[in-house]
């Protein structure tokens, strides 16, 4: 017998076998539903569609790492080395009433030296939900926008428990917003009412390359206020700001000095290189009457890689009948 005899013999044998077997049948499962992550860009870049929902999420954050150095709130010349991580979710839909909102930020710091110690955990920072113009919730102020450098001193507390309403159009804006008060916040200790209520209003305006803002609070329970107004202008290669203060009297919202004007420069050198010389003047110091302090530094940005950034400044402070002090951080950041 030859080979190829073999093979036909044994496939036919084969073939007898399995015919004698019967075949199992052979159903085809559904296919079970499923829905991809559809990207939003009705808002911006990074949301993306909530699967089964119309809403649109953004997840964001940063981790840090912070080295300052000089004098610490102890009074005495030190350094501290301390991270920061902070998560965000930015939650929008439209509906009939314009843009509903919901944002979440959760942030924690650890190792950071404060007047009771070393500190960590986590905590919400800012909480808040937003429909048409109207916030309600935990968030950032307008007095937190502050110059671009890292020199000025342009606000005392910028976090409340508020309720605001913003109008934007366009090149014309105005808000108004009724802030909790912690009595924690002020120079001098003082005791709480159960009454802490501030109220601060923002008008500004933008044409071309100038902005301009006026800032104004009130607190109800020192009876004191505070003003602020904001000129920046794109000058040469870079901008120009020019900011001056006026605080009545010890307010949560701007208590650095009775009056104050700063003033900075930034300027790219680079495409990943920012440098922002800046300078500030305090007319009775920390509300001290005829301590006057000024103060002047250098803020330096570079970006290393896409979403990772170097920050580095360096600030002299010369306060009247008091030492003078070198001041500053080094600061890592990766954003996402």
């Amino acid at each position: 017998m030859n080979i190829k005899s073999l093979l036909i013999g044994s496939a036919a044998a084969l073939a007898a076998v399995s015919g004698a077997q019967p075949a199992d049948a052979i159903v085809a499962a559904d296919p079970e539903p499923m829905e991809y992550v559809r990207v939003c860009d009705a808002f911006g870049t990074g949301f993306f569609y909530i699967p089964g929902t119309e809403t649109c999420l953004k997840i964001g954050g940063y981790v840090r790492f912070q080295t300052d150095f000089g004098r610490d709130q102890l009074g005495t010349s030190d350094w501290d080395s301390w991270t920061r991580a902070r998560v965000t979710f930015d939650a929008k839909s439209d509906t009939e009433l314009g843009t509903l909102t919901s944002f979440i930020a959760i942030h924690g710091e650890a190792s950071k030296k404060e007047s009771g110690g070393g500190t960590s955990g986590f905590k919400v920072d800012e909480a808040y939900i937003e429909l048409g113009g109207f916030r309600v919730g935990t968030f950032l102020n307008w007095w937190d926008d502050d110059l671009i450098g890292e020199t000025d001193v342009s606000s005392n507390v910028t976090r409340f428990t508020s309720a605001r309403y913003v109008y934007d159009g366009g090149t014309f804006r105005a808000g108004i917003s009724v802030d909790e008060i912690n009595t924690d916040d002020y120079l001098v200790a003082l005791p709480s009412s159960g009454n802490e209520v501030g109220v601060s209003g923002m008008i500004g305006t933008t044409l071309g390359g100038v902005n301009f803002e006026l800032l104004g609070a009130y607190d109800t329970y020192t009876e004191e206020g505070a003003l602020r107004a904001w000129l920046s202008a794109d000058v040469g290669p870079g901008t120009f700001e020019l900011m001056g203060y006026y605080a009545s009297g010890d307010n949560v919202y701007f208590n650095a000095a009775k009056w104050s004007v700063a003033a900075d420069y930034s300027f790219k050198a680079t495409d990943k290189l920012t440098i922002t010389p800046g300078a500030q003047y305090f007319g009775d110091y920390e509300l001290v009457k005829g301590i006057d302090a000024w103060k002047a530094g250098l803020t330096v940005d570079y970006t290393i890689v896409e979403n990772l950034k170097l920050k580095a400044t360096v600030n002299y402070i010369d306060v009247d009948k008091q030492d003078d002090a070198v001041e500053g951080f080094l600061r890592l950041q990766r954003s996402f």
